[in-house]
């Protein structure tokens, strides 16, 4: 039997729905990790130094998709709660529309620019080099990530989250491929990277629109022909717009972590938070998965008015974010050892201090995912201003502020346990604001 969104949702049943979108985020974040793994091992630290300091500049791009996604999906999920069926796919196409719009747009500008904003993080000779490389090859397939984003949420509200996995399973071995051919093979180092994650973003974004316009479609969501219109528009973007700051806030703070790196550490310094990015990409891409894979059903039983069932979703997801908070921690010290290794195993000082650095950086996954589905649920709630005050704070405020003062308080090794006190302030931000508002939503 397909689940559907107005059902009633078991442990069992809410981890069936959300699964697709868990394994999606995962491959998702793989992109980063297999370019890492092949640019580290096989075109050296420099380009892997390279790749990991201007990789935010793509992901702040890309997640104008997820903005326009999670926004646009809570709107339309809360329209098919109102029994709204032909509005509801209005809205859906008008979504497509803005993202391969402002993907082009966005993707011509960073082209032009990809020099300076080079410069502007103290990339310098070969290293500025590959950074020019690998930004201006990634921005020419921007519409596409930025589309795959998008789909992510809506082929969940579509009812088709298995769907969003198939094709976000097909881009990841495309990915895989094309990094074991044109890096591994044939010696394209940063070029062969960039080339491999930018047609695995085409398989898992333009895909998707095939299904959508096809008469084989039998989801919940079907394309159809629209004009662009300002109020749902603003609407989306406003209430998805937290999850886009909380991109650019991460982005940013990793800007400014690899700052402090190359002055306290130097060249390893910025290898050393590649390594630990990795491993976060998979880490909060599980939280991020789930929190995407159930915004919908939220958004629908708020709109349906369905209190009980709200309550119901709420209060399991709140206990499998605390339980998974804890597995990540635990797995991520059992894996220290043969991840670092995998990366930087061909450098001993490197690995050595990639190992120490790994230690301290743990303890980020144990609240880390009460406060992404915390942000999450609000913006299903269609409260976006709440959903953008928790994403600000927990990245922008937060993360920023530990990076630039605990080195300072307890010496340069302070910095890989930021991210550990950060989100320490944003969890007590998390339950203020779930206390402040359950009478007006309620959700408790």
């Amino acid at each position: 039997m397909a689940i559907r969104l107005s059902d009633h949702f078991s442990y069992k049943r809410l981890l069936k729905f959300v699964f697709p979108s868990i394994v999606m985020m995962i491959f998702t974040s793989i992109y980063g990790v297999v370019d890492g793994f092949f640019v580290s091992n096989f075109a050296g630290k420099t380009s892997f130094a390279a790749l990991n300091l201007i990789y935010p500049v793509v992901m702040i791009l890309g997640g104008v998709g997820f903005m326009i996604g999670s926004g646009g999906s809570a709107l339309v999920a809360m329209t098919l709660g109102q029994k709204k069926e032909e509005e509801a796919n209005r809205y859906f196409a008008m979504m497509v529309e803005l993202t391969i719009i402002a993907g082009i747009t966005l993707g011509l500008i960073a082209y032009l620019l990809m020099p300076q904003i080079a410069y502007f993080f103290k990339a310098r000779g070969q290293m500025h080099d590959d950074c020019v490389t690998y930004g201006r090859i990634s921005v020419i397939f921007i519409f596409s990530f930025m589309l795959q984003n998008l789909f992510q949420s809506f082929l969940i509200t579509a009812e088709k989250p298995k769907y969003g996995l198939y094709f976000t399973i097909a881009a990841g071995v495309t990915n895989i491929i094309g990094d074991f051919l044109l890096v591994g093979v044939f010696k394209f180092g940063i070029t062969g990277a960039a080339l491999a994650t930018g047609l695995s973003q085409l398989v898992g974004g333009v895909l998707p629109i095939f299904y959508f316009i096809s008469p084989l479609n039998n989801s919940r969501l079907k394309l159809v022909p629209t004009s662009l219109e300002l109020d749902p528009i603003i609407k989306a973007c406003s209430n998805g717009f937290s999850e886009l700051l909380s991109n650019i806030s991460s982005s940013i703070v990793s800007i400014i972590y690899n700052n402090q790196l190359i002055t306290l550490f130097g060249e390893n310094g910025v290898s050393v938070y590649g390594v630990l990015m990795y491993v976060q990409f998979v880490f909060i891409a599980i939280f991020i998965g789930y929190a995407v894979g159930s915004a919908p059903i939220a958004g629908y039983h708020y709109g349906a008015l369905n209190n009980d069932e709200l309550k119901n979703v709420f209060k399991k997801s709140m206990k499998l974010m605390a339980f998974a908070g804890i597995l990540m921690a635990i797995i991520a010290y059992s894996i220290a050892i043969p991840v670092v290794k995998i990366f930087v195993g061909y450098d001993e000082e490197l690995m050595n201090m990639t190992l120490k650095a790994f230690y301290l950086y743990i303890p980020t996954f144990i609240l880390a995912g009460m406060n992404i589905y915390a942000s999450s649920f609000f913006t299903a709630l269609n409260n976006g201003k709440v959903s953008a005050i928790i994403s600000a704070l927990r990245t922008l405020v937060f993360q920023t502020s530990c990076v630039l003062l605990i080195p300072i308080i307890i010496g340069p090794n302070g910095i890989w346990m930021s991210n550990a006190i950060s989100e320490t302030f944003s969890f007590i931000t998390v339950v203020y604001a779930l206390l402040k508002y359950r009478h007006v939503y309620h959700y408790m």
